[in-house]
């Protein structure tokens, strides 16, 4: 048996999920597949490279050197087939401009900017609900730039190759209430005021559950939760049935209201990802385009732009 690079990929599963089990299922493997694999990869190198411990697969001091080794030669051969996918699409579909993002009320104002910066480029656009998604689509060279979120306290895992911008280090998340809610009223929410309403959540979008979980639990709170998409949650906002968080950005509607909530105990981190050595060129104005995008929805959102304000930052 030779080692090849699934190997090499093998073992850095397992050092990443501390466990065979963890390992199997990121791999999408059966745990005695993974495990007899293993075997034969420590036959062939000819030491152990995990010892099996309670708290899971812990690298021996040869499997710790196998890894380290390994990480920088898998992330050098991904942005070789990154790179190699991207030029080879471009080559054969023209000037293009492959764009993931997360929801967000900047996209519209962002593809206009594009429009008329890259006039000759065609824009493509993939909203998704998975961060984690659209940043191995960056990585594996399928886009060429991915706007996401990162929920404050559930941080992303960034493949590797890929260059990280912020444009905002943390942005409010506010609740949506129906118009008609006691709450509504008032220009600042407190979670405690919310305690005997049904909250819905995605579960869905990376970090969104757990992040309001861990908002509940701190302050105290234990309501009723329904899980699903927020299409879904915008009807049953209007109706009084749920409360549910939102982006400052949203814009109220006659019969839903959209409040910050005192003290602020959520927050995003709002990103773009390129692979690495990707700006320049025409994605050298991607990121401020964007950024002018974001504060152009803010400006048209009362409530954030009053908390924008109220803060000294520009709407």
């Amino acid at each position: 048996m030779e080692l090849e690079v699934r190997h090499l990929r093998v073992l850095c599963a397992i050092a990443d999920a501390g466990s065979l089990h963890g390992a199997a299922r990121a791999l999408g493997t059966s745990q005695p597949a993974l495990t007899t694999q293993l075997r034969r990869i420590e036959k062939t190198l000819g030491g152990r490279l995990f010892s099996r411990e309670r708290t899971g697969c812990v690298p021996t001091v040869l499997g710790r050197g196998v890894v380290g080794r390994a990480r920088p030669l898998l992330a050098s051969l991904s942005a070789l087939v990154a790179d190699t996918r991207a030029a080879a699409a471009r080559a054969a579909e023209g000037d293009r401009l492959r764009i993931g993002s997360t929801a967000s009320r900047a996209i519209p104002g962002w593809l206009r900017r594009l429009r008329e910066r890259l006039p000759g480029t065609e824009t493509e656009l993939q909203v998704a609900v998975s961060a984690t998604a659209l940043l191995r689509q960056v990585a594996a060279g399928e886009l060429d730039v991915a706007f996401v979120h990162e929920v404050e306290g559930c941080p992303l895992r960034i493949p590797p190759g890929l260059e990280i911008r912020t444009l905002v280090e943390r942005e409010p998340q506010f609740v949506c209430l129906a118009a008609d809610h006691p709450e509504a009223h008032k220009t600042l929410v407190d979670l405690a005021d919310l305690a005997a309403d049904q909250w819905m959540v995605d579960p869905s979008v990376d970090g969104e559950w757990e992040g309001l979980r861990r908002v509940l639990n701190a302050a105290g709170l234990n309501p009723r939760v329904l899980h699903g998409d927020y299409l879904t949650a915008a009807g049953l906002v209007a109706t009084g049935e749920v409360v549910t968080l939102c982006q400052p950005t949203s814009r109220p509607r006659s019969d839903m209201a959209v409040r910050p909530l005192r003290d602020d105990p959520l927050g995003v981190r709002l990103l773009l990802a390129v692979r690495s050595g990707a700006y320049g060129g025409e994605l050298a104005g991607v990121g401020t385009d964007l950024e002018s995008a974001y504060w152009e929805a803010a400006s048209h959102s009362p409530a954030y732009r009053t908390w924008l304000e109220e803060r000294g930052r520009r709407p």
